[in-house]
C-alpha cells in the first residue's frame, strides 16, 4: 500500500489551509471593526456634549468645571447600566448632582448607547487615539493606517503608510498639528491643529505607535 501523499495534494491542502487562515483573520478583523464602531461614534458624542464639563479624558479638568465650585466632575468607574441611567435621566434622578442634565430628549438611542461604550475606554490613551484616528484620518490613511483609504487614489503623492513609518513621535505630532506643507511633505495633509486639541493629537500619536509595532516596522 502506498503511504505517500502526492505532492499535488499536499500543495492543494496547504493552499486551502492558508486560505482558511486568511479568511479567519479577515473575519476577526471585521468583527473587531464592528465592535469598535460604537466607541468611535461615541467619541464624537462625548467630545461635543460631555467633554466641556467632564474634560477630554473624563478627569473633570475643564474650564467649565470652574463654574461648579466644590464639585468633582471626573467620571468615576461604574457599570454600563449606571452610566446609561445617569446619562439618560440626569443626575437628580439617580441621587447624584442636579447639574448633570438628562440627555434622553436630545440624544438618540444609538448616541446614548455609543457614548456609554466610549466612556468605558475614555481613560485609555491609545483607545482614545484610535477613536480620533478612525473619526478623522481613515478616509485617506485607511482603517488600518496602511495609506489605502477610500480617497487615497485622489492624491499624488498618496497618503503615507503609517504602519511602516520611521518618524518619531515629535515629528508625527508636528505634521498632524501643522499639516504636510509646513513639514515639506504632501500639501494634501491638512492642518489638524485647527480642529483637534493638543490632547487629541497626543492620543493619536500614541495610537499610531501601536500601528507600527503591529506591522513589525522598526
Amino acid at each position: 500500500m502506498n503511504r505517500h501523499i502526492p505532492i499535488k495534494c499536499v500543495l492543494l491542502l496547504s493552499a486551502a489551509l492558508l486560505g482558511s487562515a486568511a479568511w479567519a483573520a479577515d473575519s476577526r478583523a471585521a468583527v473587531n471593526l464592528e465592535l469598535q464602531k460604537p466607541i468611535v461614534r461615541g467619541g464624537i458624542v462625548f467630545k461635543h456634549y460631555c467633554a466641556r464639563c467632564h474634560g477630554e479624558v473624563a478627569d473633570g479638568n475643564n474650564r467649565m468645571a470652574k463654574l461648579y465650585v466644590g464639585l468633582n466632575l471626573a467620571i468615576k468607574p461604574q457599570s454600563k447600566e449606571a452610566n446609561a441611567q445617569i446619562i439618560r435621566k440626569g443626575g437628580a434622578a439617580v441621587g447624584r448632582s442636579p447639574f448633570m442634565p438628562p440627555w434622553e430628549e436630545e440624544l438618540s438611542a444609538e448616541q446614548l448607547s455609543d457614548v456609554v461604550a466610549y466612556i468605558g475606554i475614555v481613560g485609555e490613551r491609545v483607545a482614545r487615539g484610535e477613536a480620533v484616528f478612525k473619526t478623522n484620518c481613515t478616509l485617506c490613511h485607511g482603517i488600518s493606517g496602511d495609506g489605502k483609504g477610500r480617497a487615497a487614489k485622489l492624491y499624488n503623492p498618496p497618503p503615507a503608510d503609517l504602519t511602516h513609518s520611521d518618524k518619531n513621535d515629535d515629528y508625527k505630532r508636528s505634521i498632524i498639528m501643522l499639516g504636510g506643507a509646513a513639514m515639506a511633505r504632501s500639501p494634501f495633509m491638512p492642518v489638524w491643529g485647527e480642529q483637534l486639541s493638543t490632547q487629541e493629537i497626543d492620543d493619536v500619536v500614541a495610537y499610531l505607535r501601536t500601528l507600527v509595532v503591529k506591522s513589525g516596522a522598526k
